[in-house]
């Protein structure tokens, strides 16, 4: 059982933004450091990839560890309170996500998925994002 009202329940879920984000803008931060420029949720292209890097056919997602389901991760555990619910939104958000990706890769696109625990360790994370639009530089496209 829930323990707020469904009006409650309702008002904090309006909440919960899907752009611009606390892990987003710290990725983005991360990358206009390391000297590269994108572009912003394309709508054009499959799941709204948050940084669109089109010179390198590259994005990157910023996903938060419960929304999508991050692997292992402790943060991913679904709530007690309204099972079903739950499960069958976290289970479509991440059919959501398998699609999404899978017709990316059809398109030729690269994609890089970082994950808000992943922020714990900065330096990391950003080494992490470098390697991968560097690879991509290095290549002739």
């Amino acid at each position: 059982m829930d323990p707020l009202s469904q009006e409650k329940r309702s008002w904090v879920m309006s909440l919960v933004k899907s752009k611009d984000t606390k892990p987003e803008l710290v990725v983005r931060r991360m990358v206009f450091a390391l000297g590269f420029r994108y572009r912003l949720h394309r709508a054009d292209l499959p799941g709204r990839p948050d940084l669109v890097f089109a010179g390198l056919h590259s994005v990157i997602f910023v996903h938060g560890c419960f929304w999508h389901q991050h692997v292992g991760c402790r943060r991913a555990k679904r709530p007690e309170a309204q099972a079903d619910y739950w499960s069958a939104k976290l289970d479509r958000n991440m059919q959501r996500d398998r699609r999404n990706l899978l017709e990316l890769r059809r398109l030729g696109w690269r994609i890089l998925t970082i994950w808000e625990c992943e922020l714990k360790k900065p330096k990391a994370t950003s080494r992490k994002i470098r390697r991968f639009l560097k690879a991509k530089t290095a290549q002739k496209y």
